[in-house]
């Protein structure tokens, strides 16, 4: 006969579910509901509690810069946005928001290019998009030389797979062209609805490209300082560049905006989180849908099935960059492609933007050394901003990144500093007037 079983017979686990099942279902969807939240919370990054104890106030802008800098003394120090402070806007308080939410927020009156075919030297096809005019200005700005005064042009390298018609990319052209500068994106190879007509693509080192075009305009505009201005991996080949030519490059300044820095430290970060290994499978498939669009020469030139196979930016490097220049590994690939190297090497005016929390570029690559060794570049770094983005204002409708870098190239066009390098005259307006007579 069987005992029936005692209360010390009972099971803890058994007692724990008859409780759970006393509580009500409401009480267990509001801790699921809590738990989701803080796990998003966590995921994106969010500072929203930070921004309410600090009062919205936002943190000052970091600047690392050489001390007998005569760039920053003559320059840098008279830029106001430089030196104050930058508050992401409230409801974009994620660098995974500002970044993902980039491309639908960003919004950009009307305008038309005016576009310019430039064949390089291997026969290759790049689409120059100049900005010509819109309602709100009282200026019209061309390719073709047809303003009255001599107006200073402002080159854009686009990122990874962005061209002409990218939202923050015409964001950028229209504020600048706004203020007065004449503006031509330098669209990659391939992009921009251009076909190519050479046995070459681009990659992330690859800068004979923008060589030749700084060259070309520099030739068929001969008064007009050109600056430039590099988004993401456009920072790393103008970077790139600029270390590669010293002296030699035409260019009057430069801002380097999100760059990477170093592709292999990129790499690896990329295969850190959640969020880096999204990222990195988004911007891969960006990637194989250009090789798609020109399949017959990345087929030529690449290895198609490994392409067509690959997962991730760095596994697609392996099978079109590493192949065309003959590199042993990708991570030999990644280190020859990375502009970090050639830091110490610029010679020109240089203003580099990195956000700490870029959740696309690591801020462990930020040369803060080499920056603040080489007397012609500031680096600017704020605790948020995202990737390529920095929202401001309430209404999300601005990039503070595009006002800080129109302000620095508005000071640098009007400095004295310039005046040394180029022998132009500026009058009173800060209106170049062309070169000094002798």
């Amino acid at each position: 006969m069987e005992t029936p079983a005692g209360p010390d017979d009972v099971s803890p686990y058994q007692l724990l579910l008859e409780g759970l099942t006393l509580i009500p279902i409401s009480f267990h969807l509001l801790m699921a509901f809590l738990v989701f939240i803080i796990f998003l919370y966590i995921l994106l990054e969010i500072h929203i509690i930070y921004d309410i104890f600090s009062e919205f106030r936002g943190n000052y802008v970091s600047l690392t810069y050489n001390s007998s800098s005569d760039f920053y003394r003559d320059v840098v120090s008279k830029c106001h946005l430089l030196h104050g402070r930058y508050f992401s806007t409230p409801w974009l308080s994620s660098p995974h928001l500002q970044t993902i939410l980039l491309h639908l927020l960003v919004k950009t009156r009307d305008f038309s290019y005016k576009r310019e075919l430039f064949i390089s030297s291997d026969g290759g096809t790049i689409a120059l998009d100049w900005l010509m005019n819109f309602d709100d200005t009282r200026f019209q700005v061309n390719g073709d030389g047809g303003v009255a005064k001599v107006v200073p042009i402002v080159i854009v390298i686009p990122g990874l797979t962005s061209d002409s018609d990218a939202p923050y990319i015409k964001h950028v052209a229209y504020k600048m062209a706004k203020h007065g500068w004449n503006v031509v994106i330098s669209n990659h190879r391939g992009l921009g609805g251009v076909p190519l007509t050479s046995d070459c693509f681009y990659t992330a080192g690859w800068t004979e490209d923008l060589r030749e075009v700084v060259n070309h305009l520099h030739s068929t505009h001969p008064e007009a300082p050109l600056f430039a201005i590099g988004t993401s991996l456009g920072a790393n080949i103008l970077v790139k560049y600029l270390g590669e030519d010293g002296v030699n490059v035409p260019i009057v300044g430069a801002a380097s905006i999100c760059n990477p820095w170093d592709i292999l430290m990129g790499d690896r970060f990329f295969g850190r989180g959640l969020m880096q290994r999204f990222y990195n499978r988004v911007l891969a498939n960006a990637l194989k849908d250009v090789a798609r669009l020109h399949r017959v020469v990345y087929a030529r030139i690449g290895d198609w099935e490994g392409i067509e196979k690959a997962r991730s930016v760095g596994e697609f490097n392996k099978y079109t960059g590493r192949i065309t220049g003959n590199f042993e590994t990708v991570d030999a690939f990644h280190r020859w492609a990375s502009s970090v190297h050639l830091v110490s090497n610029v010679r020109v005016p240089l203003v580099c933007i990195n956000a700490i929390d870029d959740p696309v570029c690591t801020n462990e690559a930020i040369p803060w050394d080499e920056c603040r060794m080489n007397k012609n570049i500031v680096l600017a770094t704020t605790q948020h901003g995202g990737h390529n983005a920095f929202f401001e204002g309430m209404s999300g409708k601005n990039l503070w990144w595009v006002r800080a870098i129109e302000e620095y190239f508005s000071v640098l066009h009007s400095s004295l500093l310039m005046n040394k390098k180029t022998g132009h005259v500026v009058n009173a307006q800060g209106v170049l007037m062309g070169p000094a007579k002798v």
